[in-house]
């Protein structure tokens, strides 16, 4: 049995009648000019900043941040993540929960959101349940010129975009998730995708979660990535706590 959600106090921003986790992730979120989809990002990181724990980062992870998790996955069109971040995370397909299907397809959504998996080498685990157990047909974003038998192999497993040579052209990949109707997308990580996000000025809106550790070591920062110049620049929304965990929603000021 999952561990119960302890109470929370939304610290900034308005409490709606469905409660604070509600309140603190839901919102009108739209297309931004040119057409691109609204881009969140989640993370977890300690209080000096860390956003793994030997490697991983469950270990930052608590029941209130795992409700965040799940609502903000029910709320998302798409869900993008890093090909590092499966298989270090051993990721899979999308299951929502009871209600979340009814309440998407309430707002025009999809049922499921596919995960997006952003890959250069296309080195990914084709048997595995991301791809066996995908109720919403996983994507692999790979660059045009990668190998043709590993593109033949995501073609076979899932769904292929093809974008950016060398390595995977964010812009036009979220082009193309708009084309499909994906109006909201989620990433997940890792930090090399988000800090490209980042760079290209692709992220609308930040969630994070401060887990009360200090951790130390060598972990990575949620961006690993050349530093942007200028710094990109967010105004804080909403501010909410549970069990010592404090989880700031921020937007990126333009």
């Amino acid at each position: 049995m999952a561990p119960a959600v302890p109470q929370m106090r939304m610290l900034i921003g308005d409490v709606g009648p469905a409660g604070p986790i509600a309140s603190f992730v839901g919102g009108q979120r739209g297309p931004r000019p040119g057409g691109r989809p609204w881009v969140m990002i989640n993370f977890a990181a300690s209080v000096d900043g860390a956003t793994t724990i030997t490697g991983e980062s469950r270990g930052l992870s608590g029941p209130a941040d795992r409700e965040i998790f799940h609502q903000l996955r029910g709320v998302a069109d798409a869900i993008l993540v890093g090909a590092e971040t499966v298989r270090v995370e051993n990721y899979g397909p999308m299951h929502p929960r009871e209600g979340v299907r009814e309440a998407r397809l309430a707002r025009g959504q999809q049922p499921v959101a596919p995960i997006v998996v952003v890959s250069r080498s296309l080195d990914l685990d084709w048997t595995g349940a991301l791809f066996g157990d995908a109720e919403a047909t996983t994507v692999v974003a790979a660059p045009s010129d990668a190998a043709e038998d590993a593109l033949a192999a995501a073609r076979l497993a899932g769904r292929v975009i093809c974008a950016g040579l060398g390595s995977v052209a964010l812009a036009p990949l979220l082009a193309r998730l708009a084309g499909d109707g994906h109006r909201t997308v989620l990433c997940e990580g890792g930090p090399r995708l988000v800090a490209e996000l980042a760079a290209d000025d692709l992220i609308d809106e930040v969630f994070l979660a401060i887990s009360p550790q200090l951790v130390a070591g060598h972990a990575q920062r949620m961006l690993a990535g050349p530093e942007l110049v200028p710094a990109r620049g967010l105004a804080l929304s909403a501010v909410l706590e549970a069990a010592g965990f404090l989880f700031l929603r921020y937007l990126v000021l333009r």
